[in-house]
């Protein structure tokens, strides 16, 4: 495994963070193939095992039963100092009017239940899901300033907005004095690449660590056009991220394969190969619901793209509708 600060932080995470969207209780969330806890255990232990240290998840997934089963994982398997681990705040938790947003009372609310149910007194990175357009960004700012000062977070994220958003959270940060966003969870890959236009510049520029979610296109980059999953025929958020753009995108799935059988690698290897070269990308967020999508994202990190191959596997990219950010 190889390791690197996180944006302009002393905080060393592995080039792959673990996704745990995937595990939970299925009853409790809008995806039927999310693991249960004896499911999800020896995919958490096998990470551990490969050196990734870095685990991402949040309060939303499967209803916060994501954050209870990493917590009791962790808490078997690891030394928490030596585990980085990250959740995020937004989406609605509970009923009524309080109960989703970045409110300073929905912030403090909600820090305090994702710690309970992680197990644990602190988060490594605690992060806003998506922006809030009904609350002052000052007002989150300043929560979140709180919420490191009271030792319950160690820094802050961003993630899924548009860069002018992110550009404003910054500036308000550091006209206030209050902490800052350390990195930005984006929507990233070959087949959806409008990140590159302001946001990916954005964070070069701010030194800000960047940590795509859905590297892999939710599996589309890794398998034949017309091979489908259980994910991919029951997963209506991928289709809506996707679909539209299908015709299009076919043909940059075609060369991650053409490439993948030139060098005797698996396709997964490609795609993410491109990735870990995309500057200022720090650590992809891969999910896994078997140990071998563990073992086969880090066999990515023995491969190295030449120009002609990212040249080729970018030339047939179109501009794609934003998603993500809304």
């Amino acid at each position: 495994m190889e390791y690197r600060k996180l944006g302009n932080t002393g905080l060393d995470v592995s080039r792959f963070c673990l996704g745990c969207m995937s595990f939970g209780v299925a009853e409790r969330w809008v995806h039927p193939w999310v693991l249960n806890e004896e499911n999800s255990r020896p995919i958490i232990k096998k990470a551990l095992e490969l050196g990734i240290n870095f685990f991402d998840t949040a309060n939303v997934y499967s209803d916060g039963t994501s954050e209870e089963i990493v917590g009791r994982a962790l808490k078997d398997y690891a030394n928490r100092d030596e585990i980085v681990l990250a959740t995020k705040v937004h989406f609605r938790m509970h009923e009524g009017p309080n109960g989703a947003g970045l409110s300073r009372k929905a912030i403090m609310s909600e820090i305090d239940k994702s710690l309970k149910r992680l197990g644990t007194d602190y988060v490594d990175l605690y992060q806003i899901h998506r922006w809030d357009y009904g609350t002052p960004i000052e007002e989150t700012m300043e929560a979140l300033h709180d919420v490191v000062k009271a030792g319950k977070a160690r820094y802050i994220g961003a993630s899924a907005m548009y860069a002018w958003q992110f550009l404003k959270a910054l500036h308000v940060a550091e006209k206030n004095g209050w902490t800052r966003f350390v990195s930005m969870q984006n929507h990233l890959n070959l087949i959806y690449r409008e990140e590159e236009r302001e946001m990916l510049p954005l964070c070069k520029e701010e030194k800000i660590g960047v940590i795509p979610y859905s590297p892999l296109a939710s599996g589309r980059l890794t398998r034949d056009w017309s091979e489908t999953t259980h994910r991919s025929e029951t997963d209506q958020v991928q289709k809506s991220k996707y679909d539209a753009t299908a015709d299009a995108d076919r043909l940059i799935v075609e060369r991650v394969a053409a490439i993948a059988e030139k060098r005797g690698v698996p396709r997964i290897h490609i795609a993410l190969a491109w990735l870990l070269q995309k500057e200022p990308v720090t650590a992809p967020i891969i999910g896994a619901t078997k140990l071998s999508h563990l073992e086969d994202a880090v066999g990515a990190l023995s491969v190295k793209l030449t120009s002609d191959e990212i040249a080729s596997l970018e030339e047939p990219y179109v501009p794609h509708p934003v998603v993500g950010a809304v």
